[in-house]
């Protein structure tokens, strides 16, 4: 990998909701836990702060110093804390309930370039063929080379309606690409479900949110009133996780009546909890407990849970939760490796509004006790993207993350990568005339275009629905077959 992921955010209000799976928004932590101030080390603060306000080729406005302060404090502790101004605030706020304006783009900072992680489904830049792995270099006439995530968010922000222009540079296009996109209101629909086949259902959360438990029931539940279902895919794939009762709730509609979901540990009392599959843990104060509503059949009917290396977090506690208690089978390839839990902290209320800080406070373990931080959650059955291996790109995960906790408990696996060679260690033993035929393979599958999940090219989902119905499984080759990336535009 040529670079490491420094931070990753969505362009648009609320993006920072991400990869962090919150608690909430929280003042517990104000009650006393003041410990001796470091007098040394807050002289040394001082001096600093009154060397730039001196000597700085340029005046510093003191509230600028004390937040970039406070940001280096937190993005120096590991790769989800970070500090929250009034503006990115609201914008937090304002993500997890669906809604935010931008493009609909995830970008992350790469060694001081700006990475395109993944478009929105029915966005602006997914319309305009925006592609993960498209480095952005300019965004109208300013060339993001060295500049911030948080500066090039600002730019590409922006009311709805009104343009820009993004300067691409993409593998295997001689030259730089050029896209004016409008930004708009984007809407994202956390849940979508039909039925596939009679009897088989297809479910797909692509991030919890706020509603997302109320809209899985009442979609399934209209499902339901097709007939009965013989099987049911969850697809979780490309779910950068969310909110934490949210996962907690998508889990319950599926486990018995208080089964272990998640555990969390952490060094308050706040922070050491067990969530189980009751209202308390996922209604959030809702007194409509949609999940008691679903056909009782839905606790038995066989279940598949489709993942990838992009579904972190909440989607992992998900997986974790259903795959421990032999619920569903898993299937897909390696996931994120997001084992953590962030809360949202509000510091202070200022004339421009309330700031916070979002901060790890505990690492979360499934029910039988896994923590899957920096290594993620291996499928029952790995199934690569096609039948000829894993489509190539922007591929990182939490282990590539610079300051990612580690798991202290257990040495991390050889399946961190995600790869289907890290998966079967018959793969070591390929010789350099598979290695050949596999570069020959891909090159047929260089001309297929990224399928849509849920299509009828779904290749991890044909595999689900072979399983679902009893017929064999293609799994992962013993050595990779990976296929490019430079696919027609939609």
């Amino acid at each position: 990998m040529s670079g490491r992921m420094r931070s990753i955010s969505l362009i648009g209000v609320g993006a920072i909701a991400g990869l962090a799976v919150s608690l909430g928004i929280s003042a517990y932590a104000f009650r006393d836990t003041r410990s001796p101030i470091p007098l040394e080390e807050i002289r040394q603060f001082t001096d600093v702060f009154g060397a730039i306000k001196a000597n700085y080729v340029e005046p510093v406005d003191d509230k600028k110093l004390i937040n970039e302060a406070i940001s280096g404090m937190l993005t120096g502790l590991d790769p989800h804390s970070s500090f929250l101004d009034a503006e990115a605030f609201k914008d937090l706020q304002a993500g997890t309930q669906g809604e935010f304006g931008g493009l609909g783009i995830e970008v992350g900072a790469e060694d001081g370039a700006i990475r395109v992680i993944a478009p929105i489904d029915d966005t602006p830049a997914a319309r305009a063929g925006i592609k993960s792995g498209d480095l952005i270099i300019k965004i109208d006439d300013k060339l993001t080379r060295g500049m911030t995530l948080t500066d090039a968010v600002k730019l590409m922000r922006g009311k709805p309606r009104t343009s820009l222009l993004l300067t691409i540079a993409r593998k295997g296009e001689s030259k730089p690409l050029e896209f004016n996109l409008m930004r708009d209101v984007i809407k994202v629909q956390s849940v979508k479900a039909r039925m596939i086949e009679p009897g088989y259902a297809f479910v797909r959360v692509s991030q919890f949110q706020e509603r997302t438990v109320e809209d899985m029931a009442k979609q399934i539940g209209d499902l339901y009133k097709q007939g009965p279902l013989k099987g049911i895919v969850l697809d979780l794939r490309n779910d950068p996780g969310g909110l934490l009762h949210s996962a907690v709730g998508v889990s319950a509609a599926f486990l018995p009546k208080r089964a272990l979901v998640v555990s969390t540990d952490g060094r308050t009392d706040d922070a050491r909890r067990r969530f189980v599959a009751a209202p308390e843990d996922y209604l959030r104060g809702r007194s409509d407990d949609v999940i008691s509503k679903l056909p009782p059949e839905i606790k038995t009917v066989p279940l598949v849970v489709l993942v990838n290396g992009a579904s972190a977090s909440a989607s992992e506690i998900v997986a974790g939760a259903l795959q421990d208690h032999k619920r569903a089978t898993l299937i897909g390839t390696q996931s994120f490796g997001k084992g953590s839990v962030q809360t949202i902290i509000p510091i202070a209320n200022s004339a421009d509004g309330p700031a916070a800080i979002k901060l790890t406070t505990a690492r979360y373990y499934t029910p039988s006790g896994r923590s899957i931080q920096a290594k993620g959650i291996t499928p029952d059955l790995v199934v690569d993207d096609t039948p000829d291996g894993n489509f190539a790109g922007f591929n990182i995960r939490e282990a590539d993350l610079a300051r990612h906790l580690e798991d202290k408990n257990s040495a991390a696996t050889p399946a961190a990568n995600g790869s289907s060679a890290a998966l079967n260690p018959n793969a070591a033993q390929a010789t350099d005339k598979d290695k050949e035929k596999d570069k020959d393979k891909a090159g047929t599958v260089n001309q297929q275009r990224r399928y849509e999940f849920g299509s009828a090219d779904d290749f991890q989902l044909k595999q689900a629905m072979n399983h679902l119905k009893g017929l064999p499984v293609e799994t992962a080759k013993t050595r990779e077959s990976v296929a490019a990336t430079n696919t027609p535009t939609k």
